[in-house]
């Protein structure tokens, strides 16, 4: 009788903490980025460090502290792809992250399929908002836009364990 006992409260543990890393994972860190009007979309014009507000509407953002790559936001815009990309800096990005399924505005799989088809492009929005993690900019034929955070090299380096060089911005220390 004890053997049962023992082996449903190991059951139940597992199913608790499971479903506990499943909501944290999903739905536990992120939280509404707030709107700053036009300072939220920016891209990084060809020959400059610094980048440019770009017109927008309809904003929205979701971000979490645990890690520099869950940024996600969605945006509207008037401006085609075809007339930036001769003002600001393309970016190569062609597989957007995942976002919570929760957050219907951010659809990777499709957007990675506009980007690969040229239905739309990506732009460099800022380098090194954190440390190796690059804004990414997307915006479809159609004025959808779609932002994101990618390791740039520096940080794909970091985190693999390679040897950053003398290249990449210095790494800030942690604790």
């Amino acid at each position: 009788m004890a053997g049962k006992i023992l082996s449903i409260l190991l059951v139940v543990c597992g199913l608790v903490a499971g479903g506990a890393m499943y909501y944290l994972q999903v739905y536990g860190f992120y939280q509404a980025v707030d709107v700053q009007p036009g300072q939220d979309v920016v891209l990084l014009p060809l020959g400059s460090d610094v980048p440019q507000a770009i017109e927008y509407s309809g904003f929205e953002a979701i971000d979490a502290d645990s890690s520099p790559i869950r940024y996600r936001a969605c945006f509207e815009t008037r401006l085609r792809p075809d007339a930036l990309a001769q003002l600001f800096t393309l970016s190569d990005a062609v597989d957007p992250r995942n976002a919570p399924g929760w957050f219907d505005c951010f659809d990777a799989p499709t957007l990675g399929a506009a980007l690969k088809a040229g239905s739309a492009t990506a732009f460099v929005g800022q380098k090194n908002i954190e440390f190796g993690v690059d804004r990414i900019v997307a915006i479809t034929d159609d004025g959808h836009g779609f932002v994101w955070h990618e390791l740039n090299n520096c940080g794909k380096k970091a985190y693999d364990g390679t040897v950053i060089g003398e290249a990449c911005p210095v790494r800030p220390e942690t604790n």
